[in-house]
């Protein structure tokens, strides 16, 4: 217990220490444009009022607020993600946005959602296992994590070979109404999102076996250290004043959220570190 709050005292101060580092930063920049696929629901959509929201939008907005950036929420093409970065149309791909098997190709955020590829299908459809999938036409984004995992190369391509056919859409949504339409089979997606359209829409179900498992992060340039280190070190903070948890919560992604574990966990081998090197100086 001892060691605990000790670790938790550590990421406190670091944190309230980094919240004070944003300052100079926040004086150079005005604003925070962040580009998203606003057919991601709960991470980034449009509401009834037509304003976009989500889990991941509210949270920029938070960081934004609290160094003091005006956010501009940018919709986008989710297949011309990497050309809308690197033109500088944007500052960061937020939402959603799946770090493993892309670790090297951008400057990546503290993983702030464990997340995992899921398949959607319709309750009465008889497939009850990946087996099942045999022969069925399966639906998923273009550009996306799901689509990589399951194409040549990929982690389940061994699984996609055995689908009658791999269909890719623009976006999750129109997915979905095909597969309402009975168009497709099944869907292959983020597990989130999958939760959320099951949610809006009745008749469907996720099917136990997992394709994988991974973590989100922010996505920026590869040169942009600096940004992204402001932004992380707003984001511990938002941790530690509660924001994050009751962002979770509202957008029912509470036990899937894992911002500043990873900082916690550093933070206890450091103190652990710390109280063996005492007591050794001690017993001498």
């Amino acid at each position: 217990m001892k060691k605990r709050m000790i670790a938790l005292a550590t990421v406190a101060a670091v944190t309230a220490s980094m919240v004070m580092g944003t300052v100079g930063m926040a004086e150079e920049r005005t604003t925070f444009t962040v580009g998203f696929d606003a057919e991601y629901p709960p991470y980034g959509y449009m509401d009834e009022d037509g304003e976009y929201t989500g889990f991941d939008l509210e949270l920029a907005q938070a960081v934004c607020d609290l160094v003091g950036w005006e956010l501009i929420k940018t919709p986008i093409d989710w297949d011309s993600k990497d050309l809308e970065l690197e033109s500088g149309s944007i500052d960061c791909i937020w939402s959603g946005f799946t770090i493993n098997g892309r670790e090297d190709d951008y400057t990546w955020s503290y993983p702030y959602v464990d997340n995992s590829q899921v398949i959607v299908v319709a309750e009465d459809s008889g497939i009850e296992d990946l087996a099942g999938l045999s022969g069925k036409i399966v639906g998923v984004q273009a550009a996306s994590a799901a689509l990589e995992l399951l194409s040549d190369g990929g982690d389940q391509a061994d699984l996609a070979a055995t689908f009658g056919t791999l269909q890719e859409f623009a976006d999750y949504n129109t997915a979905f109404v095909e597969l309402q339409a009975g168009s497709i089979d099944a869907v292959a997606m983020d597990i989130g999102v999958a939760q959320y359209q099951i949610k809006e829409k009745e008749g469907y179900m996720i099917l136990d076996e997992e394709l994988n498992s991974e973590q989100y992060g922010i996505g920026f340039r590869l040169d942009d250290e600096e940004l992204r280190d402001t932004v992380n070190e707003a984001l511990l903070a938002l941790v530690e004043d509660g924001t994050v948890a009751e962002l979770a919560e509202k957008y029912e992604l509470g036990d899937m959220v894992c911002l500043g574990d990873d900082v916690e966990a550093e933070a206890e081998t450091e103190a652990a570190a710390e109280a063996e090197t005492e007591a050794a100086t001690e017993a001498e």
